[in-house]
């Protein structure tokens, strides 16, 4: 029993300090909780409600990484929700079950008009179900919010070094614990990605430092 409490409190107390975590702009609607499900994601985001966003965190997990990896892999979901980038309930499924029932149905009682109207909605809804899961793009997008990661850590006080340092540490982890060979594949490109912009950034700084010299 105090084994579980102790493990309760550290919980809500590591929840706490990820919503301290939040820019002031996104306290009022973004909530941080434990998820519940089985084998959940280490953290994700959805939005629940309008004007509502919610952050799960797999503690069990998510202890076991390191403080400043943990941050980083926080700020990056924060960057997600700043880009409009996080999975929603969309449309789209109901649409193209609709629009392929109503196909078939009007097979059967073969109303041209209503036939076309319902291949239509197929047609919109699976391309948008496409364009949302296309592989290409989210991989972009995770790259977009890994650099706002490391512009929110040095908002919170890091150097530039340790953001990029603590971000690729956590992403190496991930890469590690990844049995699934196509989210490994989608770390490991997030890793490639982001040890470029390490590498442009500190050019950056040195080419300043000459400038001022």
């Amino acid at each position: 029993m105090t084994s579980y409490a102790t493990t309760a409190r550290s919980d809500l107390s590591e929840l706490r300090r990820l919503k301290s975590l939040l820019p002031p702009e996104l306290k009022s609607w973004v909530t941080i909780e434990a998820a519940t499900t089985v084998n959940p994601p280490l953290i994700t985001c959805e939005e629940i409600g309008r004007d509502q966003v919610e952050v799960q965190v797999d503690l069990a997990k998510w202890d076991q990484l390191a403080l400043d990896q943990r941050n980083l892999l926080f700020w990056h979901e924060v960057a997600r929700i700043q880009n409009d980038t996080i999975p929603r309930d969309g449309w789209e499924m109901a649409a193209l079950a609709i629009g392929l029932g109503g196909a078939v149905g009007e097979l059967w009682v073969q109303d041209g008009l209503l036939l076309l109207l319902a291949l239509v909605l197929c047609g919109v809804s699976g391309w948008r179900l496409y364009a949302r899961n296309n592989g290409e793009k989210t991989l972009q997008e995770a790259i977009e919010a890994d650099e706002k990661a490391i512009a929110l850590a040095t908002r919170f006080g890091y150097t530039l070094p340790n953001a990029y340092k603590s971000l690729g540490s956590a992403l190496k982890v991930l890469i590690e614990q990844t049995p699934k060979k196509r989210q490994r594949k989608k770390y490991e490109s997030r890793l490639d990605a982001l040890k470029r912009s390490a590498a442009k950034a500190k050019s950056q700084v040195k080419a300043n430092r000459t400038a001022e010299a």
